[in-house]
């Protein structure tokens, strides 16, 4: 037998004490004008600030951590750190390599660098063993503020060489790689814009079948990310960008943007079509739905600031970006919106589509989900195995999850400058991965001892295959300090690099300079930077992943008053989150989904993905759990049964959560389809949690646990503590 909830009886709508959230929205509406010209203020205002105040990136200062950043440190102290540089790889286009036109393009070459700014010298061409590949080595000025112009200059140098050499493969890489990488990362960044805004578009028009109603969500969304890109510049002074942080605000913002404000247009939508007038169904969507924004946004930031903890500039970035695009959107949805609403009243809903509009008047609010939802309420428990089996299963494979800092094989591969190094190291084994040991006395008589010590632990690590290569040890002007340069055994991201590093730190390096007394030291380079890296995450994981949880669910204890809950919300959350890991590790740690999203697989998870996707992922998923969870205490706090105040919380909240998660997936879909990995990585992992949250959380996981823990939900039927009613629905 199916069982409908009855609408609860009207009550007075109007609260007798309003809430700050109430008192803002009532402001905006009855100040329409003040509200939109303060609101556009901010805007103009921020995307100036951006204009003034360029977004700082992060230097490579930035990234010291551990070890590897005492090395770096001290070689910078020294002055010892090596000048930026390129290489030009010449091989042939088919067949062997004709030295001697080799040799004519490398003049060609030669002539063309040295008349660039800021190019100190061209190196002899060096051959690879089998003489199949010539390598130009370029050499930089050191501290050039405007490196990408010297590197655009030389590039185009090259391809007019290699435009007149037909017969040969000339291609340049080096410190270009960085340039073009920010280069397409610009480029993705434009092509998610041009994505997404128009499919977030459709989505609402289906969603409300009226032009100016689908709009709004979209345009107040979008003037929120430029906002919050105006604010992270002036911030960034303090806290750089290392490369990612405007993708991130586009996709964070787009997602909460339209959400927050669908959340609250759908309310007011359907208080005016119950009778109310335009001002008290802003007053009850601000009762309801815009503290439920508030609540879901002030999640999200709190659980974005457990990033903070890392200590690690580049999570700390990422999550000041995604704070600040949330807080936007939190009081864009609170304050500009009320104001639109109120002068556009009932022309909201102007101009209809005619066929979407009557779709969505004989679907009704939930009657679809009101046919899923039936089968879980006849029987909760059979559901409630079978949807968590289902999210068990998809979590397994995150058991062989396995991270790795992102390499060379992550880059897009179409990228010249990231073809050219693969090459450079298939044909010169020379130039892979250094390890870096620098040690520092306190006197020029001291160092001549570490010098030497330096040079025995050179000889010694090429003797036990630690290192492939050695370069002359290196002393600073002071004569206080010394390095020794080591070229890597394998090839980057092998594991035979890392087991060199250890091996340094813990035997080789000890056993020649601890003796010696008074010697700092300290091994770094390219392999030990990704070491402490990664160390650095996994002593950070346990207290992030700790202050997440326990934040949140205090955070939905407080709003809920129940234990029950917010250790409910937590669970299904982490079933979210594991299914979303076990999908991505399924898609990119093996090679089937390559053609379908255009990635080679690298075997891993770049390291810094799952633990941003999960923070990300608690504070979004508390978005549905908050708004379903607030309807059924609605319902619940009005007589209604347990079994139908959750079918009418579900019920009501249908229409507006399906939609929301359709922007988000799509959004986050778009992210997927970008040439970056991490973003690759990042939006399979967020549209797969959204779409899992949104449907069998949802209508299967959360209402069957509802039931199930029935006499444990005691909590929700007490009365509000303030005076402000909770209007009807």
């Amino acid at each position: 037998m199916t069982t409908t909830a009855p609408p609860p009886p009207r009550q007075d709508t109007r609260p007798h004490r309003r809430s700050p959230v109430v008192r803002v929205a009532r402001w905006s509406a009855t100040h329409p004008w003040r509200a939109l010209s303060l609101w556009l203020t901010l805007v103009i205002g921020a995307v100036a600030l951006m204009a003034v105040f360029p977004t700082q990136s992060m230097s490579d200062d930035d990234y010291d951590i551990g070890q590897s950043g005492r090395a770096a440190e001290m070689i910078r102290d020294a002055d010892l750190k090596e000048a930026p540089s390129e290489a030009v790889l010449i091989t042939a286009d088919s067949g062997p390599l004709d030295r001697a036109a080799a040799e004519q393009a490398y003049e060609s070459l030669r002539a063309g660098a040295v008349g660039v700014a800021h190019v100190t010298t061209v190196g002899p061409a060096v051959w690879s063993e089998d003489g199949s590949a010539m390598l130009v080595p370029i050499t930089l000025e050191k501290g050039v503020d405007d490196l990408d112009t010297t590197l655009e200059t030389l590039q185009d140098s090259t391809t007019e060489v290699a435009a007149d050499n037909p017969g040969l493969d000339i291609a340049q890489t080096g410190e270009s790689i960085g340039m073009q990488v920010d280069e397409r990362v610009g480029e993705d960044l434009a092509s998610g814009e041009m994505r997404s805004l128009p499919i977030t578009f459709l989505i609402m028009l289906v969603a409300f079948g009226a032009l100016i109603a689908a709009a709004i969500p979209v345009a107040l969304a979008f003037s929120c990310v430029l906002t919050a890109m105006g604010l992270y510049a002036t911030v960034s002074a303090l806290v750089p960008d290392s490369g990612t942080v405007a993708s991130l605000i586009l996709m964070i913002g787009m997602a909460v943007g339209v959400d927050y404000s669908l959340f609250y247009l759908k309310r007011e939508r359907e208080e005016r079509l119950k009778g109310a007038t335009t001002i008290d169904a802003i007053e009850i969507a601000a009762a309801t739905s815009g503290r439920a924004v508030v609540v879901a946004g002030l999640a999200v930031i709190v659980a974005m600031s457990g990033l903070l903890l890392t200590r690690d500039v580049v999570f700390t970035g990422m999550a000041v970006g995604a704070m600040l695009v949330v807080a936007v959107a939190m009081v864009g949805s609170v304050t500009v919106l009320p104001a639109l609403l109120a002068k556009l009243g009932r022309w909201v809903d102007r101009p209809r589509l005619p066929g979407l509009w009557r779709l969505n008047r004989r679907i009704g609010a939930g009657g679809i989900s009101k046919r899923l939802i039936t089968p879980v309420l006849e029987r909760p428990k059979t559901s409630f195995a079978v949807a968590l089996g289902a999210l068990v299963a998809l979590s397994a494979p995150a058991l062989g999850m396995t991270l790795h800092q992102g390499t060379i094989d992550t880059l897009p591969q179409d990228l010249p400058s990231v073809a050219a190094y693969q090459k450079v190291q298939e044909h010169f084994p020379a130039e892979r991965p250094t390890l870096e040991v620098v040690a520092r006395a306190d006197s020029a008589d001291d160092a001549r001892a570490v010098g030497a010590a330096l040079e025995s632990i050179a000889s010694q690590a090429q003797a036990d295959a630690i290192a492939s290569a050695a370069s002359e040890v290196v002393v600073s002007d002071d004569g206080r300090t010394a390095l020794l340069r080591l070229t890597a055994t394998g090839p980057e991201g092998a594991a035979t690099n890392e087991d060199a590093v250890t091996e340094l730190r813990d035997s080789a390096v000890p056993a020649a300079l601890d003796d010696l007394g008074g010697v700092e030291w300290a091994v770094g380079g390219d392999v030990a930077e990704t070491m402490d890296s990664q160390e650095a995450q996994r002593d950070a994981l346990p207290l992030v992943v700790g202050f997440v949880l326990l934040l949140t669910m205090v955070m939905m204890w407080r709003v809920f008053r129940s234990g029950t809950v917010a250790l409910l919300t937590t669970g299904l959350n982490l079933l979210s989150v594991g299914a979303a890991f076990g999908v991505m590790t399924l898609v990119f740690q093996n090679t089937w989904a390559e053609g379908l999203l255009d990635f080679t697989s690298p075997g891993f998870l770049v390291d810094w993905v799952p633990l941003f996707c999960f923070v990300i992922l608690v504070g979004l998923s508390m978005d549905y759990h908050v708004f379903v969870m607030s309807r059924v205490r609605e319902g619940m706090r009005r007589g209604l049964s347990t079994r139908l105040a959750v079918e009418y919380g579900v019920r009501e909240t249908a229409s507006v959560v399906t939609s929301a998660a359709a922007v988000m997936v799509s959004v986050f879909a778009v992210f997927a389809t970008l040439s970056m990995l991490e973003m690759k990585q990042m939006g399979v992992g967020l549209s797969v949690a959204i779409l899992v949250d949104a449907t069998i959380v949802r209508l299967v996981l959360l209402p069957a646990a509802l039931l199930l823990l029935d006499k444990r939900l005691g909590a929700l039927r007490r009365p509000e503590r303030t005076s402000e009613p909770v209007p009807t629905a």
